[in-house]
């Protein structure tokens, strides 16, 4: 919408009912959003973005750009914040329904006709919103989906010069990446001379998820830390063999504690049982 489709005399009608329009938008937006957001805020929000549509629509392009980029941080923003696509953008097209109360109530004829405009207008500020939403929440879910993959790989130390990295679930591409890169910093920070890898947790072993395991045995191999994979159960077993999967020279364990005692014994400790009372 610009100056010569009628923007400039609705940024006069803006400018002249001001104070009336602007409290029935941010009426009509506190509906909505009141239990999260404070009426102090919801004003304050708004008055910046009713300034800035009376500046675009009067053909101030730096008031235009402005607006796209206050519309784009209160979108995203928004999306932290939980709030659903449809209230982000139905507080902007709030605005065409408080401009039309007020026309409807002065009946202006002039003003109806140039409305059609303003509505076209205000809609696309409102797609623009949903679109940098859409997007914002999507980064956010990778984000978090990123954090629960650090989350479900921890790194625990078993022993002096001894790490442990119980896994749970699926081993897909980018956990193992996950698995790689904190085991490795892990090894840099401690200095530890074994890593067990526990897959006790994993609910199937195919060849995908062995090759997964190879590679991080591997990257640990070339900090010189030995790898031993514990957990492998009968039926893990039976699998492994019949896909014809081959570990090398890779130590495996039944279970977690097989594998603490030879890496003790590997670090010179010799486990021993407390006598019996």
């Amino acid at each position: 919408m610009t100056e010569e489709s009628g923007g400039r005399h609705v940024a006069e009608l803006l400018r002249t009912w001001r104070q009336p329009v602007l409290d029935r938008w941010i009426e009509l937006v506190g509906t909505g959003v009141r239990t999260r957001m404070t009426e102090r805020e919801i004003r304050a929000e708004l008055t910046e973005l009713y300034d800035l549509v009376e500046r675009a629509l009067r053909g101030d392009r730096t008031a235009a750009g402005e607006l796209r980029a206050a519309l784009a941080e209160i979108s995203r923003t928004r999306a932290r914040q939980r709030f659903s696509p449809t209230e982000t953008a139905v507080g902007v097209f709030a605005l065409k329904q408080a401009l039309y109360e007020q026309v409807r109530s002065t009946r202006d004829q002039r003003a109806y006709g140039e409305l059609i405009d303003f509505s076209a207008y205000v809609d696309e500020l409102g797609l623009a919103t949903f679109e940098t939403y859409a997007a914002a929440r999507e980064q956010v879910i990778a984000d978090q989906a990123e954090q629960l993959l650090e989350l479900s790989t921890p790194v625990v130390r078993l022993w002096d010069g001894i790490l442990g990295v119980p896994l749970v679930g699926t081993l897909d591409s980018a956990r193992t990446q996950v698995v790689m890169e904190t085991l490795l910093e892990s090894l840099v920070d401690t200095g530890s001379r074994f890593a067990v890898i526990d897959i006790t947790g994993v609910s199937a072993v195919d060849t995908e998820v062995a090759q997964h395991l190879l590679k991080t045995v591997m990257a640990a191999r070339l900090m010189g830390t030995e790898c031993v994979i514990s957990g492998v159960r009968p039926q893990i077993a039976q699998t492994i063999v019949a896909l014809g999967i081959e570990f090398g020279d890779i130590v495996t364990k039944a279970d977690l504690a097989d594998a603490l005692a030879y890496t003790l014994r590997r670090s010179g400790l010799r486990p021993v049982r407390d006598a019996e009372a």
